[in-house]
């Protein structure tokens, strides 16, 4: 009785895998780079991955990394984030991010580690498979966040 339900099982596990599955065809991997040199130098990075839903919103989860130096002072933030997108049928793509980072602060004497949480709601420019816009961080806090401001720049790409 094993013998059968095991190859019952395995019967209809391969079944079930060998359909084709248009899963894959709704998902887009990409995300953003930063690059700053000069007085400040600011290296970053934030892959990520969405599944496209048909009605124009996509769902999905990314990593982020930044390091940051002005003469000796250094910071190093990294994090995860989950994001929602809507585009819209004029070329307006509107966000949402949950991200919660980890951030450490370095200078010649001491070492600060902190981390934080951020809600960032945005508007972009969509063209195909790249967006530039604005967003706005609704939980920053001067005190926690590492960040100068609540407002940062969206620059998104998709394959």
């Amino acid at each position: 009785m094993k013998k059968i339900f095991l190859l019952v099982c395995l019967c209809l596990s391969m079944s079930l895998f060998s359909q084709k599955s248009d899963f894959w065809e709704n998902v887009q991997f990409g995300g953003g780079v930063s690059l700053g040199f000069g007085s400040q130098t600011t290296i970053g990075i934030s892959p990520s991955a969405i599944y496209n839903f048909d009605n124009g919103f996509a769902l999905g989860a990314g990593l982020n990394y930044l390091y940051s130096e002005i003469n000796d002072f250094s910071t190093s933030v990294y994090g995860a984030s989950i994001i929602s997108l809507y585009q819209t049928k004029f070329g307006v793509q509107l966000s949402g991010e949950f991200d919660y980072n980890f951030a450490n602060q370095k200078d010649q004497f001491a070492s600060v580690n902190t981390n934080f949480p951020a809600l960032h709601l945005g508007v972009a420019y969509n063209q195909g498979r790249f967006a530039v816009g604005i967003r706005y961080d609704v939980l920053y806090d001067e005190n926690k966040s590492v960040f100068a401001s609540p407002i940062s720049p969206i620059v998104r790409f998709y394959f």
